[in-house]
C-alpha cells in the first residue's frame, strides 16, 4: 500500500487494532470459494448417467459370465460406447466451473482509497473492513456496501440493477455506523460494491463487505450445485423401463431355458426329471447356459447406442448452432431449450440495444426528426446542435487503437456526443471558456465558449430551460421568435410516453456569471432531443415467434413501470388490454410464494424489479414444474441465469453472464433464442426418433432369443452379429439421426412437460407393433416350409441362417425410415439430412458385402439372386405394415395430433 494526497476533506479512520477488530466481527471483504471439482472428478461423476450405470452392469456381467468364450467384442463395443459419452461429456461441462472465478479474479483486481491513522491509503479491496471511510472519485469502482457520508456522486448501477440511468447518490443526514442490514438499491444514501462512479467525488462509511455485501450474495449463489436438467430427469425414467424391460426379459430366459432343460427335454417324465436332477455337472451346466442366456438379453436389451447418440446429436447441432450466433456451453442446454415453458427476459441489452441513443429531435419550428441525416442537411441549424452537444459534454472522444471512441461522462452525454460526431463540424476555433458540470438538483450544465463561435451553451431538463426560452433557430441558423412551445410539448409529452428521455438545448449571449443564479432569461431554443435506449431490430418478431411456439414471456427490468410499459408494448409482450399484467418489484413483494405462483401464468412483466426477484421467480416457477429460461447480460442477471433449466446470456454481456449460463447468444438477437428453441425441439424429436429405432429393433431380438430354444434353433443371432448389430447400427445410427434438420413447423407444437416421459404413447405403440411385426416375420421365415425350401438345402442351415442374418438386418434399415417421420411421405424432408442417406445407404453395402463375404465368422455364406430377392421383399413389407399403423392413427386422430406425438 502506498499513501496517497488528500482529495476532499480528512478523516481519522480506523487504527490497525480496530481493523483487526472489525475483521473478526463483520468479516474479511473476501467471498468462500467452494472447492473446484478437478476434470477427473468431473468424470468420474458422469457416470452417475443413469444410462452409463446400466452399461456398466451389462459391461460387468458381460466380462464375468463370457470370459470363457472371450466374448470380447461385445465387450469392448461396450467399453467404447462408455468412454465417449462419459468423456465428450465431461469436457463440455468442465468449463461451467469457471463462472465464480471469473467473478472473484475481476472482483479483487480493485483498489481504492481508504483512511487509516489519519492518512489516506490505496489498499487491495480485500483489506477493507467495515467501519472504514473510502475516498473515490469519477470513473472508481465501489469495493463495498456502505453509505455516503460526503459529496454526491452519480453512479452506474446497471449491472447490479439493469437501469441505463445513473443513480444520483447524496450523504445521508444521519449515519447508523452499525446498520449491517440489506439496502434496497434505490436508497439514495447507499452505495454499492460493484458499481462505478460516473460524476462528482465523495466518501463512504463501509457497512457490509465480503459475503454480506449484495455483489457477494450474488457470487455466493453462482456457487450453488446445479439441479438435473429435463433431458437427464426424463432418461433416468427411460434407464428404469430400459432395466425393467431386459431384466424380466433375462428372468422369463431364464425360467423358460431351464424349463427346457428339465421339463421338455425329459418328455415331461417324472423318473427322467428326478434321474436329471440327480445328475450335478448335467444340471450345473444347464443352469450355466440358462444364466449365459439371461445375461445375453440384458446385454441385447441395453441400447448401448443411446448414450453414444444423445452426445453426438448434441454435439453436432451444436456446430450447427454457432452459424445461427448461437454458442452452446453445456450440452444438455440445448435440448432443455426446446423444453421451455416460461421465458424471464432481461430488457437492457436483450430487447433492447443496452445503450442510450438520440433517436429523435425536435427543432424550434417544431419539426419532427426521426431521420438524423435529414436535419444534418439543415447545415447552420446543425452547427448549432453539434456546438451544443461536443463542447457542453461531461463525455469526451477518444481513441483504442483501432477505431474513435466515446468515453467518459454518463450515458446521456455519451448518447448525445456519439450523436453530433456522425457528421462532424470543423471547429477548432472554439475553446471552452470556463463550464458548470451537470448538477441533478439544478439538472442543466452550462458551458461558455469563445472563437468561431461567442455563445454560453446551455442544456438540460426541459422544464429547467424551455419556460425561459423565447427565441429559436430556424434551418438557416437565424434568430427568429418562439411561438411553438405548446406544440413542442405536445411533442414532449408523447415521446416521454414511450420511454424517451428529453433533453432541451440552448444558447444564451449572457456570460457564464451571469447563469450561475439559475434564472435563466431569453433564452435560444436550439431544440429538443430525444434519446432512448432503443428496441432491437426483429425484437417484435422474434418475440412474436417464441410467444407462438407456446413459451410465456415475461420481461424483467429495473426501468419504471412507464417505460417498461412502452417497451412491452413496442416489442409486443402486451397489448393495450393487457397493461394490468405488469407488476412492480414492490407489488411482487408484498405477496407470498403462493399468491405469486397464482398470479405467475398472467404476468408479462415485473418493473423496477431487483436481482432477488429474478431467482424468486425462477424458484417457484420450477416449483410449479416448468422449463425455465433466463436470459441476461449483466452481474445481476448471473446467479437467475445458473439456477434457470437454461441460461440464455447476450454477446456482449458481462463475463460472469456469459460463465454462469448454458448458452450465449453471439449477435444479442433475441431472434437467435428462437433458433436455440427449434434446435431444442429438433434434437429432442431426434432422440426420440433413435429410440424409436433403437428399441423396435431390441424388442424384436430379445423376443427371439427368448423363443428360439423352443422352436429349435438356439442361437438365432450369433455373438459376432449381434456386435454388428448393436455397436455398428447403433453407433452409425446414431449419426445418421443426429443429422435431422430443425423444421420451422416445431415451432408450432406445445412444450413439452417437465414430468413428460421420453417414451409416449405414440413411441410405444410404434415400438412393441414394429417389433412385434418384425419378430412374427422372422419365426416365419425360419419355420414355414414355403420360406425353407426357397434357401439352398445345407445340413446345418447354413443358407437359411444366413438369409436370416440379412432379413433382420434389413428389417432394422428399412425400419429406420420409418423411425425418421410420422408422415406418409417416408421421404420428406430426406435430402435435408445427408447424412441418414449416407448412412444408411453404407450400412446397407455393408450388409451385403458380410452376406458374401461374412463365412464362419459372420455365419454368412452367401446367397443366390433369387434368395436376396425374396429376403429384400420380406423386409421391405415393414414399410407398408408402418404405414397401415400411421394410417390407422390418422384416421383416430387429425394430422396435427400425431405430427405433435413426436
Amino acid at each position: 500500500m502506498h499513501i496517497v494526497k488528500n482529495r476532499t476533506r480528512s478523516y481519522k479512520g480506523l487504527s490497525t487494532s480496530d481493523v483487526e477488530k472489525s475483521r473478526q466481527k463483520f468479516g474479511a471483504n473476501k467471498i468462500t470459494i467452494n472447492k473446484r471439482k478437478t476434470f477427473l472428478n468431473q468424470y468420474f461423476e458422469s457416470f452417475g448417467d443413469p444410462t452409463i450405470k446400466i452399461l456398466l452392469v451389462a459391461l460387468g456381467l458381460n466380462l464375468i459370465f463370457f470370459i470363457k468364450n472371450f466374448n470380447w467384442y461385445e465387450s469392448v463395443g461396450i467399453a467404447v460406447s462408455i468412454i465417449l459419452a462419459t468423456f465428450v461429456s465431461s469436457i463440455s461441462e468442465y468449463g461451467s466451473q469457471l463462472a465464480f472465478e471469473k467473478l472473484m479474479e475481476d472482483s479483487q483486481k480493485i483498489k481504492c482509497n481508504v483512511w487509516r491513522d489519519n492518512q489516506l491509503f490505496e489498499l487491495p479491496i480485500a483489506e477493507i473492513v467495515c467501519g472504514d471511510f473510502v475516498q473515490f472519485q469519477s470513473g472508481d469502482k465501489i469495493p463495498a456496501d456502505g453509505i455516503l457520508i460526503d459529496g454526491q456522486v452519480d453512479v452506474d448501477q446497471s449491472t447490479l440493477n439493469g437501469e441505463t440511468k445513473e443513480a444520483h447518490k447524496y450523504a445521508a443526514n444521519k449515519i447508523d455506523s452499525n446498520d449491517n442490514n440489506n439496502t434496497v438499491l434505490l436508497d439514495a444514501n447507499s452505495l454499492f460494491s460493484g458499481s462505478v462512479v460516473c460524476n462528482g467525488e465523495g466518501t463512504m462509511l463501509v457497512q457490509r463487505v465480503g459475503e454480506k455485501t449484495f455483489y457477494g450474495k450474488l457470487a455466493r449463489e453462482l456457487q450453488e450445485e446445479n439441479h438435473d436438467s429435463p433431458l437427464k430427469q426424463r432418461l433416468t425414467v427411460l434407464a428404469r423401463t430400459i432395466s425393467f424391460f431386459g431384466y424380466t426379459g433375462a428372468l422369463l430366459v431364464l425360467f423358460s431355458s431351464l424349463f427346457k432343460s428339465i421339463i421338455i427335454d425329459n418328455g415331461f417324465n417324472t423318473i427322467e426329471i428326478a434321474n436329471y436332477l440327480k445328475n450335478s455337472y448335467l444340471l450345473l451346466g444347464d443352469i450355466l447356459k440358462a444364466v449365459t442366456y439371461a445375461i445375453t438379453i440384458i446385454v441385447v436389451a441395453v441400447p448401448e447406442g443411446l448414450p453414444v447418440m444423445i452426445t453426438v446429436v448434441l454435439s453436432s447441432n451444436m456446430k450447427r448452432m454457432i452459424k445461427d450466433n448461437v454458442l452452446v456451453r453445456k450440452l444438455v442446454g440445448i435440448e432443455t431449450a426446446g423444453s421451455l415453458n416460461i421465458l424471464f427476459t432481461d430488457k437492457t441489452g436483450t430487447l433492447t440495444k443496452g445503450k442510450l441513443d438520440v433517436v429523435t429531435f425536435i427543432d424550434g419550428e417544431n419539426n419532427l426528426y426521426d431521420d438524423l441525416y435529414d436535419l444534418k442537411e439543415n447545415e447552420e441549424l446543425w452547427k448549432y446542435i453539434f456546438v451544443s452537444s461536443v463542447f457542453n459534454n461531461g463525455a469526451k472522444s477518444g481513441y483504442n487503437g483501432s477505431e474513435h471512441i466515446v468515453i467518459g461522462g454518463n450515458s446521456t452525454d455519451r448518447a448525445l456526443l456519439n450523436f453530433a460526431l456522425c457528421y462532424p463540424v470543423e471547429s477548432e476555433n472554439i475553446v471552452q471558456v470556463s463550464s458548470i458540470p451537470f448538477n441533478s438538483n439544478n439538472k442543466h450544465s452550462v458551458t461558455q465558449v469563445s472563437g468561431d463561435v461567442n455563445l454560453t451553451l446551455i442544456k438540460g431538463a426541459t422544464e429547467k430551460i424551455l419556460p425561459f426560452c423565447t427565441k429559436r433557430y430556424d434551418k438557416n441558423g437565424n434568430i427568429c421568435n418562439l411561438n411553438t412551445k405548446k406544440n413542442i410539448y405536445q411533442n414532449i409529452a408523447d415521446m416521454s410516453s414511450k420511454g424517451v428521455r428529453i433533453l432541451a438545448l440552448a444558447t444564451s449571449n449572457k456570460s457564464l456569471n451571469e447563469c450561475k443564479s439559475n434564472k435563466f432569461s431569453d433564452l435560444v431554443l436550439v431544440g429538443i432531443v430525444g434519446i432512448k435506449d432503443e428496441v432491437r431490430p426483429n425484437a417484435k418478431s422474434s418475440v412474436n415467434e417464441v410467444l407462438n411456439a407456446g413459451v410465456q414471456v415475461v420481461m424483467i427490468t429495473g426501468d419504471s413501470k412507464e417505460t417498461a410499459t412502452s417497451i412491452a408494448l413496442e416489442t409486443g409482450l402486451i397489448n393495450d388490454v393487457e397493461k394490468n399484467q405488469i407488476i412492480t418489484s414492490s407489488e411482487l413483494s408484498d405477496l407470498n410464494d403462493k399468491q405469486v405462483k397464482k398470479l405467475l401464468p398472467s404476468i408479462k412483466v415485473v418493473a423496477r424489479a431487483l436481482p432477488g426477484d429474478k431467482s424468486r421467480l425462477v424458484r417457484l416457477s420450477q416449483s410449479m414444474g416448468l422449463v425455465v429460461g433466463m436470459t441476461g447480460d449483466g452481474v445481476n442477471d448471473a446467479p437467475a441465469l445458473k439456477k434457470a433449466d437454461v441460461g440464455f446470456s447476450m454477446g456482449s454481456g458481462t463475463e460472469i453472464a456469459k460463465e454462469a449460463s448454458d448458452i450465449v447468444i453471439l449477435d444479442d438477437n433475441f431472434l437467435s433464442i428462437g433458433k436455440a428453441i427449434l434446435y431444442g425441439r429438433t434434437i429432442f424429436k431426434s432422440i426420440r426418433k433413435f429410440i424409436i429405432f433403437q428399441l423396435s429393433i431390441n424388442v424384436c431380438a430379445v423376443i427371439i432369443s427368448l423363443i428360439g430354444q423352443f422352436i429349435g434353433i438356439d442361437t438365432p443371432i450369433t455373438v459376432v452379429q449381434m456386435l454388428w448389430v448393436n455397436m455398428v447400427m447403433d453407433t452409425l445410427a446414431g449419426l445418421a439421426f443426429a443429422g435431422e434438420s430443425p423444421l420451422p413447423e416445431y415451432m408450432e407444437d406445445k412444450p413439452k412437460e417437465k414430468n413428460e416421459k421420453i417414451i409416449n404413447k405414440y413411441m410405444a405403440n410404434q415400438i412393441f407393433f414394429t417389433g412385434l411385426y418384425t419378430t412374427i416375420l422372422c419365426i416365419l421365415f425360419l419355420k414355414l416350409p414355403h420360406i425353407n425350401h426357397i434357401f439352398r438345402y445345407s445340413s446345418d442351415n447354413k443358407y437359411l441362417m444366413t438369409g436370416f442374418f440379412a432379413l433382420f438386418m434389413f428389417c432394422s434399415i428399412f425400419n429406420s425410415l420409418n423411425a425418421r417421420t410420422h408422415r406418409l411421405n417416408l421421404l420428406s424432408h430426406i435430402l435435408r439430412n445427408k447424412t441418414f442417406v449416407i448412412i444408411m445407404g453404407l450400412v446397407s453395402i455393408i450388409q451385403i458385402i458380410l452376406l458374401y463375404f461374412g463365412g464362419s465368422v459372420f455365419r454368412s455364406y452367401g446367397l443366390t439372386t433369387t434368395e436376396l430377392i425374396v429376403i429384400l421383399s420380406l423386409s421391405f413389407t415393414v414399410i407398408p405394415f408402418d404405414l397401415m399403423r400411421k394410417s390407422y392413427l390418422r384416421l383416430k386422430y387429425n394430422k396435427d395430433e400425431v405430427s405433435k406425438f413426436l
